[in-house]
């Protein structure tokens, strides 16, 4: 009898649990979808270009959103510069991720403890420390202002091969004995990864795929300060805040508003479609490696 209260009990206090938690994160998901439900209703907005103090549009219509590709428009050029930027830099920084993970993984080195601890400590010094240094090296090669463009995927690739840790975590759960059959088959070093270890690796590789591309899609900082006032060399990023200056957010506030849904759309549907993939990478690689 006592114990079929004690269970009862532990089912009433689990059920309590579990309702509490789930209204918090229902507050929780409401208070992070305002700011996206008033963006988008305001890109709908046409009775005025201003920033006005109520949300829900008294008159809409699609003007935004073609004003935004009309003719003198600079957002189809900083939407193709920030869409190329965003596709080298996912196809070269996975490459360079997966191969610095699979050796660091699977091969035994005499620097390679070393190795590791030292791109983790480098890790740790933030990037605003290189931007006076990067920008003049970049300057000096011919790759600012309006040819940020090659500078910025440069950036952004070179010091790939430090973001390892999650991608070396997932190789570290394949079984090494997968490898040592398929070397004594005759497969090169090579093959093993590409056709052995890849096919089981889907997880992390569109894991490392989809955190590369959104790192350069919404960057501002360093894509500013390269690009340097001249729109041609701008991302999205940068030319959508160069509209909420004081001199034009009264024009160009909800077509910032439109231009912002835009560039959150090519993200969400990724994220969305391959969001299985990208939680099992996250959680197949957080391990002790």
């Amino acid at each position: 009898m006592n114990n079929e209260k004690r269970h009862m009990g532990m089912r009433t206090l689990n059920a309590v649990s579990n309702t509490t938690i789930h209204i918090l994160l229902v507050i929780i998901s409401i208070i992070w979808i305002i700011p996206f439900f008033c963006i988008v209703m305001q890109s709908f907005r046409v009775e005025s270009t201003h920033m006005v103090s109520y949300v829900i549009p008294h008159t809409w219509g699609l003007d935004n959103y073609k004003n935004l590709f009309a003719e003198g428009s600079f957002y189809p050029k900083w939407y193709l510069n920030t869409f190329i930027i965003a596709i080298f830099v996912a196809v070269l920084q996975t490459l360079i991720v997966l191969c610095m993970s699979y050796t660091l993984s699977r091969f035994r080195f005499k620097i390679r403890t070393k190795l590791m601890r030292f791109m983790l400590i480098l890790g740790m010094f933030p990037g605003m420390l290189t931007l006076i240094i990067l920008y003049n090296v970049l300057k000096d090669l011919g790759l600012t202002e309006a040819n940020s463009v090659p500078g910025l995927i440069l950036v952004y690739v070179a010091s790939s091969g430090m973001g390892y840790y999650v991608s070396k975590g997932f190789f570290d759960t394949i079984p090494k004995s997968l490898d040592e059959a398929a070397r004594v088959d005759g497969a090169t070093r090579a093959q093993v990864l590409y056709k052995i270890i890849m096919p089981l690796a889907k997880p992390i590789v569109i894991y490392t795929i989809l955190t590369a591309f959104m790192a350069p899609w919404g960057d501002y900082v360093f894509a500013q300060y390269v690009a340097h006032l001249v729109p041609d060399g701008y991302n999205v990023a940068v030319g959508l805040n160069s509209w909420l200056s004081l001199d034009q957010i009264a024009n160009n506030y909800t077509k910032f508003c439109a231009g912002g849904v835009l560039v959150a759309l090519p993200v969400g549907i990724l994220f969305m479609c391959l969001q299985k993939y990208y939680v099992e990478g996250v959680t197949g690689g957080a391990v002790k490696g």
